[in-house]
């Protein structure tokens, strides 16, 4: 039951700076454009990267993520390369990551 406790608190601390970050935007080219970051916790490198991506869809548009999720492919954006910063620890892996999205 501890494992549990701790994976949900570091879910809900996990979704608290996933939505705190995912709130930095600024325009960066003259089509609209949005530089985007975002946090995500897992058991694997790929896992937390993968949160990463799902968190920067979110914050710019619930239905690009939709899309994503469902067919690996954002038609109306975008979605350029992520950097991404992560580091082992906790639950398995941590990563921040950016990226400019652009609208198409």
């Amino acid at each position: 039951m501890t494992k549990l406790r701790q994976f949900a608190m570091a879910f809900s601390a996990g979704v608290g700076l996933m939505v705190g970050m995912s709130l930095l935007s600024a325009d960066v080219e003259a089509r609209e454009c949005f530089k985007k970051a975002g946090q995500g916790t897992a058991g694997s490198l790929d896992g937390a990267k993968f949160q990463v991506d799902e968190v920067l869809l979110q914050a710019t548009d619930w239905g690009a993520w939709a899309e994503w999720m469902a067919t690996g492919k954002t038609s109306g954006y975008d979605f350029g390369p992520r950097k991404y910063k992560c580091k082992q620890g906790g639950l398995g892996y941590e990563c921040y990551g950016t990226s400019t999205i652009c609208k198409k």
